[in-house]
């Protein structure tokens, strides 16, 4: 028997999961203790910094007003609705299986599930991995596996099992008449965290899309009032004709009212498109350069953005905190100004309903002028990280744009570790959003990679065109100003955008001897 693993208060998810007891059947084994984690343990210094403000941070108050309460489960021993209820997760009990890379990565991805778990709002209880050249293809993890887990959950009183991975709806179905709860997987979890963060009304309206695609292939129906139509010696019972029952129309129906409602959300999503696309033109029509915050879920990609713009974007120990785009403005020491977004953090295994539905909000991603890819510096897998968020990168077609990695939590992060990914990445800079560290050379670097104005402009400016001269300071790069009788002499670069405002006051620049 799998011993359980006894929660504590506040520990960290990872410890309380994961903590191993003693060497398991063969093939079929509980978490080893390690330091692998996917939500970030607290500092053991709880000193304040000076500048630590992450702005007012109106959402988390809502956020925490609703909390799960233990012991009331209303969760029912019949689990043959379980596609028509919302998913409500408890108590959980994970499964995985592995059958390439090492026991590690196996272990790695099911921390970040145990995360994935939490931050739905569940409580982990237990985690098992098994090794096997391929998943069975009816239960997953094979009959007698299945009914070892089943032991498991009865015994742990869960009435949850999550997979670590996207389950066919033909394994999943199975695998639920063997362990007699609830089974999702991976993709569930994570649309449902989804579901709990979307604020914005273009946000809710891609996960429920992504929710939808995720169902419609999963619908099915149970007993005779769901009977398939049939025919021959095929039908009820072998009663053959005669027997055709109705429940093939029940089910087309509900297939029929979700591609309605799929369709009613593109509808709406293409509505909110022209106002989306209005701003960015006007961006782009004052040469105003942007630069995307990417990286992994959790990685500090707003901490990073309200330490630099005191963007007040909710800042949370949990993944997917922060689902919608943000948009702030900021400005180099020279004066050139740029914009500063804040996207969607990714996972791995990312569910490809999400990247389908949220490729309105990737699309800043592929218009920017500068990717600052954020890693969390002390995860235990930082290449994992850096190759599934540069995977997102290259499918919305943004490989190509100059990005700067930045390894975040650099408070966390001892001088051996720092050797490492400094091998990783040569010319990445350490930074913390916590205490501030590194943040002048982030600003310094993003400046260095922006693009600058090419065509040089020698002008005579009239005094009452003060306007052009804000402009010249706003979007180009000024480099000297002379006051004269006539008006303001000034040389600046400019872009192709704003060089035919200036057309009228060019001058010939001063020939020198």
């Amino acid at each position: 028997m799998i011993d359980s693993i006894v929660p504590h208060d506040d520990d960290d998810v990872v410890a309380r999961v994961l903590a191993s007891t003693e060497s398991r059947a063969a093939g079929y084994s509980l978490f080893t203790s390690g330091s692998a984690q996917a939500l970030q343990a607290e500092p053991a210094s709880t000193v304040k910094h000076s500048n630590d403000f992450d702005g007012e941070q109106t959402q988390r108050e809502d956020r925490n007003a609703l909390r799960r309460v233990g012991g009331l489960s209303t969760e029912l021993q019949d689990v043959t609705e379980v596609e028509y209820r919302q998913l409500r997760l408890e108590n959980v009990v994970l499964v995985g299986v592995y059958s390439h890379g090492t026991v590690a990565d196996a272990e790695n991805s099911m921390r970040e599930l145990a995360a994935l778990a939490e931050t739905a709002g569940a409580t982990v209880l237990d985690g098992l991995l098994q090794r096997r050249a391929t998943p069975d293809p009816s239960t997953y993890l094979g009959k007698g596996k299945a009914e070892e887990v089943a032991n498991i959950v009865k015994a742990m009183g869960a009435d949850t099992v999550i997979a670590d991975t996207e389950l066919a709806p033909s394994q999943r179905r199975a695998l639920e008449d063997v362990v007699k709860v609830k089974v999702i997987d991976r993709t569930a979890v994570i649309l449902d965290i989804f579901s709990q963060h979307a604020t914005s009304r273009e946000g809710k309206a891609q996960v429920e899309l992504a929710q939808l695609a995720y169902l419609l292939p999963r619908l099915r129906g149970w007993g005779d009032s769901m009977s398939r139509q049939a025919g021959g010696q095929v039908g009820g019972a072998g009663a053959g004709m005669g027997s055709r029952g109705p429940g093939e129309t029940k089910i087309e129906l509900d297939r029929r009212r979700i591609h309605t409602r799929m369709s009613r959300l593109r509808k709406q999503m293409i509505e909110m498109k022209p106002a989306r696309i209005a701003k960015r033109a006007n961006r782009k029509r004052n040469a105003v350069p942007s630069v995307a915050i990417v990286g992994y879920t959790n990685a500090g990609k707003s901490s990073l953005l309200n330490r630099i713009t005191r963007a007040g974007v909710l800042v949370e120990n949990s993944l997917f905190a922060t689902l919608d785009a943000t948009v702030r403005k900021s400005t180099t020491e020279d004066g050139r100004l740029y914009t500063l977004t804040d996207t969607v953090g990714f996972v791995r295994n990312l569910p490809h309903q999400l990247v389908e539905a949220f490729r309105s909000t990737l699309e800043e991603v592929a218009d920017a002028d500068v990717i600052v890819h954020v890693v969390d510096g002390s995860h235990p897998d930082p290449v994992s990280q850096l190759s599934t968020v540069r995977d997102v990168i290259s499918e919305v077609g943004a490989r190509d744009i100059p990005e700067l990695v930045v390894f975040n939590k650099s408070d966390l992060i001892s001088e051996d570790d720092r050797l490492v990914l400094r091998g990783l990445e040569p010319h990445a800079t350490f930074v913390s959003a916590r205490s501030g560290e590194g943040i002048d050379t982030v600003l310094a670097a993003i400046s260095e990679l922006l693009p600058t104005p090419q065509i040089e402009l020698h002008l005579l400016v009239p005094y009452e065109r003060g306007d052009l001269i804000a402009l010249l300071h706003d979007e180009g790069r000024v480099v000297s100003t002379e006051y004269v009788e006539a008006g303001t002499l000034i040389t600046a670069f400019v872009t192709s955008e704003i060089a035919p405002h200036f057309t009228p006051f060019v001058q010939q620049p001063a020939v020198t001897d």
